[in-house]
């Protein structure tokens, strides 16, 4: 698949190398992004708001449009959401608007790829062990001991407590399953 990356933009795909490649019969994909320096609201600058906006939700939007005329009728599309939609935390009112934007985008096309039976859902994780913003629900003990605090089952996830919800949507068992968010955050914040 060389040649698909145009150099000049890491995230611009050449469209028509991409549809000699290759045909779909899911999507899912994520990218994560969060100014860590932002923590109070009006630190977060407009080039901040902006980077944001392209990753979380200018990126889903037209890599849906492009990978759309691959993805096989009765395909699937996986958004990524946040359990920052659903509970709030100091200084992720950016990013947690993106991923609010990305779920109200899910549910549209939902509807507008519905004659193509392609189903479209949204999985939220909560706190994830992960290099996400510099690792820390990861790296750092005492951030990982308040999420256990405020999660039913008393830890923050793994990335291996997400891939198998994702799995799931994409199987032929979930293929009635439409325009939904479901949290993947093992009870945080409820």
């Amino acid at each position: 698949m060389d040649g698909l990356l145009r150099s000049h933009h890491p995230c611009t795909l050449d469209k028509n190398a991409l549809r000699k490649a290759c045909t779909l019969d899911l999507q899912e994909g994520d990218v994560g992004l969060h100014t860590s320096h932002a923590f109070d609201p009006r630190e977060v600058t407009e080039e901040d708001f902006d980077a944001a906006y392209r990753v979380h939700v200018k990126g889903p939007f037209f890599l849906t449009q492009t990978l759309l005329p691959l993805i096989a009728d009765g395909g699937r599309i996986v958004n990524i959401s946040s359990g920052l939609t659903r509970f709030s935390y100091p200084g992720w009112i950016a990013y947690a608007s993106m991923k609010g934007a990305v779920e109200v985008m899910t549910r549209y096309m939902a509807k507008e790829l519905g004659a193509r039976r392609i189903a479209v859902n949204t999985v939220a994780p909560g706190a994830i062990q992960t290099d996400f913003s510099g690792g820390m629900v990861r790296d750092n003990q005492d951030i990982a001991r308040q999420i256990a605090e405020v999660t039913a089952l008393g830890c923050p996830g793994l990335p291996d407590d997400i891939g198998p919800m994702i799995a799931s949507l994409l199987s032929e068992d979930n293929r009635w399953v439409n325009a939904q968010r479901i949290d993947v955050s093992g009870g945080q914040a409820i």
